[in-house]
């Protein structure tokens, strides 16, 4: 029924069904542009009046690659602590519905590796993003010194679906030094790979900031390999043509202050991990 009357208002057809599936037509897809551009502004228009009682209220949505849900529980729980008052919604997901969330206007923020690429969307490196190569504690590697990548070429690698910034990145370390990328499984999540780099069935690379628990109980160690760590950045991504509520101004003033806090963390357990082994 509601089909019909919004077909009827337009006075054209947005639908297309295909058996028992749904599918926009042109027209359907035009109409989908302007509820989209109406629900931002709706949006906007409650965030400004949000920001006229101030900071104790409002609405703030947030959405993170899977990797960035090990630091950012921490860093959302001390500004809750600051504003209780303010509603956070965390939304965990891989790096392209992510990018879906702020193209659909569900985030007002999204934490990510790779930002995107075009003029539509801005980012700022907040921390340290440093890549390590992993395996398991009893792993022959494990007992080497300045690993050299060619030593890798007959590992068994771990790694994430084509696509996510960190394959990307182990894509571009193997060509550099004129390797092709040794056998490997393709995992949808991090914590399948560390899973599996623990029950010896190969060697993985994973930010640092994603094994903090299995190397304190000693269920994964870093491998000394030539060349990494391999230190990206954490980039915070809003739409270009959003404008930000108070709540979300807050956070990423928030975020940016508390991020040099994290990256000192990270580099003392890094060296302190070092001077154990």
């Amino acid at each position: 029924m509601q089909i019909k009357q919004a077909e009827s208002a337009v006075g054209l057809p947005l639908f297309d069904q295909v058996g028992k599936k749904l599918f926009l037509t042109d027209a359907g897809l035009e109409m989908l542009h302007y509820a989209r551009s109406m629900l931002q502004l709706m949006d906007e228009m409650e965030s400004v009046f949000a920001d006229m009682k101030g900071l104790e209220h409002g609405r703030l949505s947030i959405s993170v690659v899977s990797t960035a849900n090990y630091f950012m529980p921490q860093l959302l729980a001390k500004f809750i602590q600051l504003h209780p008052k303010i509603n956070v919604s965390l939304s965990v997901a891989n790096r392209d519905a992510v990018i879906r969330h702020l193209n659909d206007n569900t985030a007002d923020l999204a934490i990510m590796g790779q930002p995107p690429e075009g003029a539509d969307m801005i980012s700022q490196p907040f921390m340290l993003n440093p890549l390590v190569v992993i395996a398991a504690p009893d792993h022959p590697l494990a007992k080497l010194a300045r690993i050299q990548p060619r030593q890798l070429a007959n590992e068994t690698f771990l790694l994430r679906e084509i696509g996510s910034g960190t394959r990307g990145v182990v894509e571009r370390f193997f060509a550099s030094h004129r390797l092709s990328l040794p056998s490997h499984m393709e995992m949808d999540t991090n914590e399948a790979i560390k899973q599996s780099v623990n029950a010896g069935i190969g060697i993985g690379i994973i930010s640092r900031h994603g094994i903090e628990l299995e190397l304190e109980t000693n269920r994964l160690c870093i491998l000394d390999v030539v060349g990494f760590p391999i230190v990206r950045d954490w980039h915070v991504v809003q739409r270009k043509d959003k404008r930000l509520s108070m709540a979300a101004t807050e956070f990423f003033r928030f975020l940016l202050e508390e991020a040099d806090k994290l990256t000192v963390k990270t580099v003392e357990r890094k060296s302190s991990h070092k001077h154990n082994l």
